[in-house]
């Protein structure tokens, strides 16, 4: 078998509300999906969620080859990006394909990945997670009802912009999974996508401690700083999850060294290998790891062969327009299916004709940092409003003036 050719496409997940983080907000809730697809001599193609920066670049490195030789094409696709760097889009480029060779390297076997990778169990353990900044009170419950329909007993909010709307947010879904749950206590998680500094992050968690037990806090401060992360730790009762926007071991192990990382996570986009790498690597200092993304498919078969799993990220409960997917959640669950390699299959007429395309980027999207991120004293000056009104000037426990942090 020999890998003969490319194809890329772009499609749109359509959330049909506004999505976002500390960061910006997609006002229509429509996410630009990038697929990546390879074909073979024999017919048998597979598929990568992921972007395809540079692809002209990087195929050199698998064309010809047989796709089988999966982890020996992603080191060749590395080696070819030696010279500029592997970071960013382009890591998710060679992520993609990786993805889309262990796709067609189960399918060849006749088995789904999971299967093909050595896992025993097809069942992943998942969190909600809704992307849920812009929503208001009845919008965020409504949305978390129907993770908690699904089973999920577990939820991720996005927050960092100011303490008091946090806690009343990580409150009403705590109530929403503690009702599902008939009062067994939910696990409650808050993103902030880096958005404070170092004394910002101690500060905020520990004040949203006195009330709330949070599992982790993710992304507390810039990804690279070890020493920041490692001090967010030290300072807070709750885990430090942070990975997902490291791109190679190489990024990981100062982290894993200065102890800034309690949760190693890994994005979905960053493809199969690399997550089973990092994880080995996690495994290796009793860490245990996390994929984040929307519907991580090629990750969640892959965690299901690892033993330091923790649990797995769901966004969306839909796939991305054209995009069927072989799973389904159950009891808080991902629950992968039978069919050969990943089970995605993309409908290329349909994505053709849907003809869908986000809004040009823009700088209030959570893609593009704000100017002063990590710089804000008070709450609501600039950036992102909150959707719940607080005071201006609340007050700690000692009823002390404590300026609330946004950004």
């Amino acid at each position: 078998m020999r890998i003969t050719g490319y194809r890329t496409l772009s499609t749109v997940q359509e959330w049909g509300r506004p999505v976002g983080d500390a960061n910006g907000v997609f006002a229509d809730g429509v996410v630009p999906v990038s697929i990546v697809i390879v074909d073979t001599d024999e017919g048998i193609s597979g598929v990568g969620l992921g972007p395809h920066v540079e692809i002209e670049r990087i195929f050199p490195a698998i064309e010809g080859e047989d796709p089988r030789a999966v982890t020996s094409l992603y080191d060749r696709m590395l080696r070819h990006t030696f010279k500029a760097g592997h970071a960013g889009p382009v890591f998710g480029t060679i992520g993609a394909l990786d993805t889309a060779l262990w796709d067609i390297k189960a399918q060849a076997a006749g088995e789904p990945l999971w299967r093909l990778l050595g896992g025993r169990d097809r069942r992943v353990t998942a969190y909600a997670s809704g992307l849920d900044i812009g929503l208001t009170d009845d919008e965020l419950v409504a949305e978390y009802e129907v993770y908690a329909s699904h089973g999920l007993r577990a939820a991720k909010l996005k927050g960092g912009l100011d303490i008091e709307s946090d806690r009343h947010r990580l409150s009403l879904v705590k109530e929403v999974l503690t009702e599902a749950g008939r009062g067994r206590r939910p696990g409650l998680m808050l993103d902030v996508n880096e958005a404070w500094t170092r004394k910002q992050a101690v500060r905020h968690v520990c004040e949203l401690e006195r009330t709330l037990d949070l599992i982790w806090i993710e992304e507390p401060v810039r990804r690279w700083d070890a020493e920041g992360l490692a001090a967010v730790s030290r300072g807070v009762s709750a885990s430090v999850a942070t990975g997902e926007n490291l791109t190679g071991l190489e990024q990981y192990r100062p982290l894993i060294a200065a102890g800034a990382v309690d949760i190693v996570q890994m994005a979905a986009v960053w493809g199969v290998t690399h997550f089973l790498r990092a994880s080995a690597l996690a495994h290796a200092h009793d860490l245990p790891v996390s994929p984040i993304g929307n519907s991580p498919v090629g990750l969640l078969h892959a965690a299901t062969s690892v033993p330091n799993h923790l649990t797995s990220e769901l966004q969306d409960l839909h796939s991305p327009v054209g995009v069927s997917i072989d799973l389904h959640v159950e009891d808080g669950a991902f629950i992968l299916g039978d069919s050969p390699g990943l089970g995605v299959r993309v409908d290329e007429e349909r994505i053709r004709a849907a003809n869908r395309r986000p809004q040009a980027q823009t700088a209030d999207s959570p893609n593009v940092r704000p100017e002063r991120a990590g710089r804000r004293l008070l709450a609501g000056v600039d950036g992102v409003i909150p959707t719940r009104q607080v005071p201006a000037v609340p007050l700690n426990s000692r009823n002390e003036v404590s300026p609330t942090v946004r950004h």
